[in-house]
């Protein structure tokens, strides 16, 4: 059983455990984009910027005094941040060694639908043969077509390799990748450039939620380009110094780093001449095996993450479905439970790709889950739904000697569809977002109801608790979604004992 780069890792260790000869097959380093270039390191880099904004913005206001300028040692956070990562490393590859896990390292190819060619390092050619193949092989960031673009900028992997902090940014992208590394750069210190093709970031997101950062980002001092239907071309000053001309006409002069955050791709082969990305690197050559890509090269699967060929499935981002780790660390533990757990419940186990929770470490924090507002009216008519929404300054900031508007904000909405007002769409802007989604997650999965959010007692002083206590408290329509009601003080259902 074969596995192929990072999201497959944990398909490829509960296979193990129910008793299959596994063998993972990776070009880079162990634990894929997530651990080396995306959610690892980034959460670190969030962190020292949060730790900056406190120092430079917000400790003076609760009474300390640093007695001189804070400086940010870059090399030194960076050393800590990589030497972090490569324990990762080391400990994916025990994990591995601890479940019977083979792993070889190399350049993977395709020789029919149960071979594949692996071409190490060292330029020695092996072929192996397996019953059942995973592709997992994830994405890379794109970059779109320009004079000097690939030349001249970095990427969000490059930005991992970043010696010291650069004094001027240029960040193009309007999605998470984006904002998040934005605001990170301007909370380090660098002057920050945030380039969209249009109004504003995150437009998917629900609109109070991409229009409140956007209203937060500039009071942080983001300068954002609005409506440049992105980056015409870049280049170098006599100085060395970057300058960046945007399609809209405007200029950015004496740039250090470039950063293209403005989209990914999948790993798979350059099968489609008409594609809208840029040719791939990766070779896996589908086409010797026959599994089927969109237009966009994303390989086709079905909701069992089955592809067209009988013994080849496909995990993660490379099938372009939500796009999150856990998504795909979920979908490959599940297929594994399918194939080979031999359980009467597992026998149609897959995972569900809704009501995901999901949070961008901008700054301030978003949390979401669910349908934005535009969506559930789509699918369900603006008058089957009942919208509550809040809009306060955390107590964190109460103190703070500043005019109520200046202090940054929280927003939440909460959007309730039917009779029942069933929720369907959670969204938070603001501090702790990241940290306070995970559980209405699971009450969204579960089936709750603005009632069951009312029946759950307030922790105060916190801000979570808006969402329990939203509207005129107690008077939803008095209907759970909950196995067990918890409405009308009802006492909470008991165990199965053995």
């Amino acid at each position: 059983f074969y596995f192929l780069h990072s999201s497959g890792i944990a398909c490829a260790k509960r296979a193990a455990k129910y008793g299959k000869k596994v063998m993972c097959i990776e070009r880079a380093r162990l634990g894929g984009t997530c651990v080396n270039v995306g959610c690892v390191p980034k959460k670190v880099m969030w962190s020292a910027a949060q730790i900056s904004d406190i120092l430079k913005h917000d400790m003076k206001h609760y009474g300390f005094s640093a007695g001189g300028d804070v400086t940010l040692n870059f090399p030194r956070l960076k050393k800590a941040r990589d030497d972090y990562v490569k324990r990762l490393n080391l400990i994916y590859a025990k994990g591995f060694e601890d479940s019977g896990v083979s792993n070889v390292f190399g350049d993977c190819t395709f020789v029919d639908a149960n071979t594949v060619r692996v071409t190490d390092a060292g330029g020695k050619v092996v072929n192996y043969s397996g019953e059942k193949i995973v592709i997992a092989t994830g994405g890379r960031p794109h970059f779109p077509p320009g004079e000097g673009v690939e030349e001249h900028c970095i990427s969000s992997d490059g930005f991992f390799d970043l010696e010291e902090l650069p004094s001027v940014a240029v960040v193009v992208g309007a999605g998470y990748i984006a904002v998040e590394l934005a605001g990170v750069l301007n909370s380090l210190g660098s002057e920050t450039h945030l380039v969209v093709r249009k109004a504003k970031a995150l437009r998917e997101f629900d609109p109070l939620i991409s229009d409140g950062l956007d209203v937060e980002m500039a009071k942080a001092g983001i300068n954002i380009h609005r409506n440049t239907n992105g980056v015409a071309k870049v280049t170098k000053d006599s100085q060395g110094k970057k300058i960046v001309t945007l399609h809209s006409g405007d200029v950015i002069y004496g740039v250090d780093v470039v950063l293209m955050a403005a989209g990914r791709v999948p790993n798979t082969e350059d099968l489609c001449t008409e594609c809208e990305w840029a040719p791939n690197t990766e070779k896996l050559h589908l086409e010797n095996c026959g599994v089927k890509v969109d237009p966009r090269r994303y390989i086709v699967v079905d909701e069992y993450q089955n592809t067209n060929v009988e013994n080849i499935f496909a995990l993660g981002d490379v099938c372009g479905k939500v796009e999150l780790t856990p998504m795909a660390i979920a979908s490959g533990r599940r297929l594994a439970d399918r194939l080979f757990s031999g359980k009467p419940e597992f026998i149609n186990a897959k995972v569900s790709y809704e009501y995901v929770p999901t949070v961008v470490f901008s700054h301030p924090t978003i949390g979401t889950c669910g349908l934005t507002e535009p969506q559930a009216k789509e699918k369900y008519g603006e008058k089957n739904l009942n919208v509550y929404t809040s809009k306060f300054s955390n107590l964190f900031y109460g103190i703070f000697d500043m005019l109520p508007e200046e202090k940054p904000k929280t927003l939440m909405k909460v959007i309730c569809a039917g009779t029942n007002e069933k929720v369907v769409g959670i969204h938070v802007l603001g501090m702790g977002a990241d940290e306070m989604m995970q559980g209405f997650g699971v009450a969204m999965k579960m089936g709750c109801t603005k009632a069951d959010l009312d029946s759950c007692v307030a922790i105060h002083p916190t801000a979570s608790e808006e969402l329990v206590t939203m509207g005129v408290w107690g008077t939803s329509s008095q209907m759970s979604g909950a196995k067990v009601s918890p409405l009308g003080g009802a006492a909470p259902g008991e165990p199965l004992l053995r």
